[in-house]
């Protein structure tokens, strides 16, 4: 569990990202695969879950899960507002809780800033009405950093989500430094970037020293070096697959890696 600094509130390490692999349409089968991810997810524990309106079909495959499942108690629905219109932002607001078919979203974000000067303003009167939670903006793929820490600096910003892991490492330098400062909590998108990093490893041996923190695969070991990081808050990997979920999840058990061991794990995935 990790804490939020803004209001103090418990989240679970492990979310759920929900960008390209649950845009499944009305496809049964990917329906209920995505149905048994969502399963998986919640019975080892996790909470957080994130999407955007930009993900296709995704938000309503997470509708039709909760249909189907429930809601846990404890969920925390996290999506974004991605329109250039200031005055569309609520009414798509609105249309995402319904498609989630949830009460309301505990963090609503500014998707890669789009509009930010104007929705912004609405989501803190939101969050100060109870309508949602939490308010944040997000990039990714290192897009717009310099804009991204003037906002970070100018506005009360509950939550940040960036591109982070072992290998994409800018936000190091200044983002999640700045985080830490202002009590900014960290959402990181893209850890195996979009599936390619484990991918590239498939089939490489781990380090008989990955045993030391606990990682008994490439995915567990690039999540425990994302979570090491003392600026992260929850860290959001995609997957199609049941078990998968299981196994990002347990990530955050056991021990993490100290500063010799991230640089030791960064030197041993570029040789690779």
């Amino acid at each position: 569990m990790r804490e939020i600094p803004s209001t103090g509130a418990q989240i679970p390490a492990v979310g759920l990202g929900t960008w390209i692999t649950f845009n499944v349409g009305r496809d049964p089968v990917l329906l209920q695969r995505s149905t048994q991810v969502m399963r998986s997810f919640f019975e080892a524990g996790g909470r957080v879950i994130d999407s955007s309106p930009m993900y296709g079909s995704s938000q309503d495959t997470l509708g039709h899960g909760f249909e189907q499942l429930g809601r846990p108690r404890g969920l925390f629905a996290a999506d974004k507002v991605w329109t250039s219109s200031g005055e569309e932002g609520p009414a798509q607001i609105e249309q995402s809780r319904r498609k989630w078919r949830v009460p309301g979203f505990e963090l609503m974000q500014v998707h890669n800033l789009r509009a930010w000067q104007a929705h912004l303003p609405q989501l803190f009167e939101m969050k100060r009405s109870g309508t949602i939670g939490h308010v944040g903006i997000t990039t990714s793929e290192g897009r717009r950093h310099d804009l991204f820490e003037q906002i970070m600096r100018a506005e009360p910003l509950d939550f940040v989500q960036v591109t982070y892991n072992v290998l994409d490492r800018e936000v190091e330098e200044r983002i999640l430094p700045l985080a830490r400062d202002r009590g900014i909590a960290v959402i990181v998108n893209r850890p195996f970037r979009q599936g390619s990093l484990t991918r590239r490893l498939e089939g490489r041996p781990l380090p008989g020293w990955a045993g030391e923190i606990g990682a008994s695969t490439w995915a567990q070991f690039i999540l425990k070096f994302i979570l090491s990081h003392p600026a992260v808050t929850v860290v959001i990997p995609a997957t199609t697959q049941p078990d998968h979920a299981r196994e990002n999840v347990q990530a955050a058990s056991g021990p993490l890696p100290g500063g010799k061991m991230r640089e030791r794990m960064t030197a041993y995935v570029q040789e690779l």
